[in-house]
């Protein structure tokens, strides 16, 4: 697969190009896709469970003993730092009565992880250690009865498992990122505010496809159009993974919060010229994303919860150790940028919702994109290589989704 650039070419005045001279714009995933139980069923089962997810960044995690959770669609994961130093990730089911054995997004036990249901403890490696009136459990093997494990990565310092084995891991799918990546320091971050989680009443295709493209900036969200203009690159990359790079107007903004941030965002030397002044957007499909800006980062994540109803989570972090003027001067930036961020995201809730109600009418099976939107098709086409019945503008019978996609799974166009 070719990187695909996104262009502004089109046919000059005055030349006549015969309407099918030119391949039709490509669709969308159909409607019924973004509110369907049976779809729903199968994208848990052969897309999002075999994909890497974020637990946390392991500054979240630095000492013996601590841990962090995910709860991603009926699964339990917990990673937490052994005595030893090394970062393992479990299920987060006791092998008992199958209650969380760690509570809370984080936390820290002292040496050994207490089910706080029946009190089963098992150590920072997983193995089962103790089990209350062990003698009532008469041919307990506690060597088999240790925490089943998850496969784990750790990737420029964030910390990902899986639900299922197989596929390529996180670096090799952001290989074609990681140089670039790695000049901000994110294994070097630290938290800068609290972790956040909203759920609201959309699909998580209908979060991503919005997340995935800035056609929509010009309208939908005047403070970001004021400070980047049209200056808005898209490519994407073999391996699901895409980029964009808004860079920052020289003329300075008439909105107070964007001006001030123009004028006080300062040259760093560990950034190269060209991303000085760039907000900078990283996915990895099919619901992950890293926003990238010269004074802060913060991770997107979206985790579905049923046909059309999904929760967003993420967090900020910032560089651990940095000079008391730079960092002064960055914090001021980074409160600048939440006075700008914050109507975005607010514009972006009303514009989903929207799209979500209208996916219901009648009137709509699937749209059009523009080369505008080849994130957005990207997106689209993983998910009809994992879906195939997702190519299909209307959905089958109630109850033949899955056998409608297994059959077209094994048919010769599918592979």
């Amino acid at each position: 697969m070719t990187d695909i650039v996104a262009t502004q070419d089109r046919p000059t005045l005055g030349h006549q190009v015969h309407p099918r001279s030119f391949p039709a714009p490509p669709e969308t995933l159909p409607a019924w896709t973004y509110n369907n139980a049976e779809f729903f069923a199968l994208e848990r089962e052969r897309l999002l469970l075999t994909q890497w997810q974020m637990v946390c960044h392991r500054s979240e995690v630095h000492e013996a003993g601590s841990y962090a959770t995910l709860d991603f669609m009926g699964e339990r994961a917990l990673v937490v730092r052994g005595e030893d130093g090394q970062i393992r990730a479990f299920h987060n089911v006791c092998r008992h009565r199958a209650a969380a054995v760690a509570r809370g997004q984080f936390g820290r036990c002292e040496g050994a992880l207490r089910c706080f249901y029946h009190g089963w403890t098992y150590g920072l490696d997983g193995k089962l250690k103790a089990v209350p009136g062990e003698k009532h459990f008469p041919g307990l093997d506690k060597e088999t009865h240790g925490l089943r494990p998850l496969p784990i990565e750790v990737w420029q310092g964030f910390i990902f498992v899986k639900f299922r084995e197989g596929g390529p891991s996180v670096a090799a799918r952001m290989a074609p990122y990681a140089a670039e990546l790695s000049q901000y320091r994110l294994d070097q971050m630290e938290p800068r505010d609290k972790p956040y989680y909203i759920e609201i009443p959309v699909d998580w295709k209908n979060v991503m496809d919005n997340f995935l493209e800035g056609y929509h900036v010009p309208i939908g969200h005047p403070g970001l159009y004021r400070l980047f203009g049209t200056n808005y690159a898209l490519d994407v990359k073999p391996g699901d993974v895409s980029r964009a790079v808004a860079q920052i107007r020289e003329r300075f903004s008439s909105n107070w919060s964007e001006r001030h941030y123009q004028q006080l965002l300062p040259d760093l030397d560990y950034l190269p010229p060209e991303r000085q002044r760039a907000w900078t957007f990283y996915a990895f499909l099919p619901n992950f994303a890293l926003d990238i800006y010269p004074d802060q980062i913060d991770y997107f994540h979206v985790v579905p919860l049923g046909p059309g109803r999904c929760a967003l989570r993420g967090r900020a972090y910032k560089l651990a150790e940095l000079p008391a003027d730079l960092e002064r001067r960055l914090a001021a930036c980074r409160y600048l940028g939440w006075r700008i961020n914050w109507p975005v995201f607010r514009e972006d809730n009303v514009l989903i919702e929207s799209v979500q109600r209208g996916l219901e009418s009648s009137s709509y099976e699937a749209g059009v994109l523009s080369e505008k939107e080849i994130c957005v098709h990207q997106l689209h086409d993983q998910v009809r290589r994992h879906l195939p019945v997702a190519r299909l503008r209307r959905p089958p019978d109630a109850g033949n989704v899955a056998s409608t996609n297994s059959a077209m799974l094994d048919a010769p166009s599918s592979h």
